[in-house]
C-alpha cells in the first residue's frame, strides 16, 4: 500500500462534474435493483464500513449510494464513544451484533477500526493490545466472509486538511449545519498526523483490503464508491428465486 500523503484528494481534471453525477444517479439506481434481489436471494450480506476524518462525507456517502433501496434491506449503524455497557464487554461486542444477515446489506458509518485508531492516537491502549485487536479485527472478517458469505467492502474516505478546515467551518457559518458543529473535531484536527500513521497501518496490516476513495469533492467520492458497490453487487450473478411449486 502506497501512503497515503502521496494519494490524491481530488478528481482527475479531465472530469465533468455533471456526466459525473449523472453517472452516479444510474449507479445509485442500479444498486437499489440489485439490493432488491440480495433480499429476495438471501444467499449473501454486505458489509459497507466507512472510515475517513470529521467530515469526510461518510453520511453523505451513505444517503446517495443507497437512497433507491429499501430500509429494510440497507440499514446503517454509527459508532460513537462506547456506552459503560460497551467497555464492560470486549471492543467487537457492539459491533458483531450489527453484522449483517444474509439478504441485507449493513453500513458501519466508522467501525470496529475506531478501537485502533483513535484509542491509539490517544494512547488509550498499548502496542500489544493494538496488535491483538489488528488480529481480531482479521479474524472477525474472514468469520463473516468466510462462514456467512459477507461480501465486505471497505472505504478510506481521504479528505486533505485543507479541505477539512472548510468543511468544519461551514459547521459554524451555515445555519443548516449547525448542528454538526462539534468543538471536540477541532481538537481532533491537531492530532492529523497522527491519524494519518495510524490509518497507514490500518490500511497495510487489513488482510481484506480497502480502496481509498479521494473524498475533497462530494460528487466524486460518491461516484466512486457507488461504482465500487455495484460492480460488487453485479459480481455476486445474483438472481430471483423461482416460484415456489405449491403443495
Amino acid at each position: 500500500m502506497k501512503n497515503i500523503s502521496t494519494l490524491p484528494t481530488t478528481p482527475p481534471k479531465e472530469l465533468h462534474k455533471k456526466k459525473i453525477v449523472k453517472k452516479t444517479e444510474k449507479l445509485a439506481k442500479r444498486i437499489g435493483e440489485l439490493s432488491r434481489i440480495l433480499q429476495a436471494d438471501a444467499g449473501h450480506s454486505i458489509l459497507v464500513v466507512l472510515q475517513g476524518m470529521d467530515s469526510s462525507g461518510k453520511d453523505g456517502v451513505t444517503r446517495e449510494v443507497f437512497k433507491y433501496c429499501s430500509p429494510s434491506v440497507v440499514c446503517a449503524v454509527s459508532y460513537k464513544k462506547p456506552t459503560p455497557l460497551e467497555f464492560a464487554h470486549d471492543f467487537l461486542w457492539r459491533v458483531h451484533r450489527h453484522a449483517p444477515a444474509k439478504g441485507t446489506i449493513k453500513v458501519f458509518i466508522r467501525s470496529h477500526y475506531e478501537d485502533v485508531l483513535i484509542q491509539r492516537v490517544h494512547g488509550w491502549i498499548d502496542e500489544e493490545r493494538v496488535n491483538i485487536r489488528f488480529d481480531a479485527i482479521n479474524a472477525f472478517e474472514k468469520l463473516l466472509q468466510k462462514d456467512n458469505n459477507t461480501v465486505i467492502l471497505k472505504y478510506f474516505l481521504h479528505l486533505s486538511p485543507e479541505r477539512q478546515l472548510e468543511k468544519l467551518q461551514e459547521r459554524k457559518e451555515e445555519e443548516d449545519k449547525y448542528w454538526k458543529h462539534n468543538p471536540g473535531d477541532w481538537e481532533e484536527r491537531k492530532l492529523w498526523k497522527e491519524y494519518m500513521h495510524c490509518y497507514q497501518e490500518v490500511l497495510e496490516r487489513s488482510e481484506i483490503p480497502w480502496t481509498v476513495i479521494p473524498a475533497d469533492a462530494r460528487w466524486y467520492r460518491n461516484y466512486c464508491v457507488a461504482k465500487s458497490v455495484c460492480e460488487a453487487l453485479e459480481a455476486l450473478h445474483l438472481k430471483y428465486p423461482p416460484l415456489k411449486e405449491e403443495v
